[in-house]
């Protein structure tokens, strides 16, 4: 659901789904190719669902899973293993609450997912529990400012909180 999400928030950023090359150029893409950071017994690999913003939730998640295998098992090939234009890591399985992820340069971004944690909300003189889930998003200040970086994320919890009246977009 995570990646499906950020693959259709990245098209409306584009200086989100880019690399920043020759030190300071800057290369966007019509499409993202989503790095999806990955431990495995040989250490952190990031392989590439490409084209992501044009395939369905349920082919994203297969291609998630697959790459997982194939990363565990160290046969994932190294031609995925390049090309991300835009890199999710996910710590939140790991119980971490919160975390800084370090960018896939040349890439102007990545998103760290976080675990779940039970907050409280006062709703009419009332403390009611819900579930929040930690989002963190690093980005290249030589591209991307802070007021930019909120609407990204602005968009993508919307997303995430709304994703079936996503799905029907």
């Amino acid at each position: 659901i995570i990646l499906y999400a950020v693959s259709r928030t990245l098209i409306k950023f584009p200086d989100f789904n880019a690399h920043v090359t020759d030190g300071d150029k800057l290369r966007r893409f019509r499409h993202v190719h989503l790095g999806v950071a990955m431990d495995t017994p040989r250490g952190l690999m990031v392989p590439t669902i490409f084209n992501a913003d044009q395939k369905s939730l349920t082919e994203i998640s297969a291609e998630a899973k697959a790459l997982a295998k194939q990363a565990q098992a160290g046969s994932v090939s190294p031609d995925v293993l390049q090309g991300g234009t835009f890199t999710v890591s996910n710590l939140g399985s790991l119980g971490v609450e919160m975390f800084t992820p370090v960018i896939n340069a040349p890439q102007t971004a990545i998103l760290g997912v976080c675990n779940l944690v039970t907050r409280f909300r006062m709703t009419d003189g009332e403390a009611k529990p819900y579930q929040a889930m930690g989002l963190s998003v690093t980005y290249d200040h030589r591209v991307i400012d802070g007021a930019p970086e909120a609407r990204f994320a602005m968009e993508l919890i919307s997303y995430l909180e709304n994703f079936t009246a996503m799905l029907v977009e």
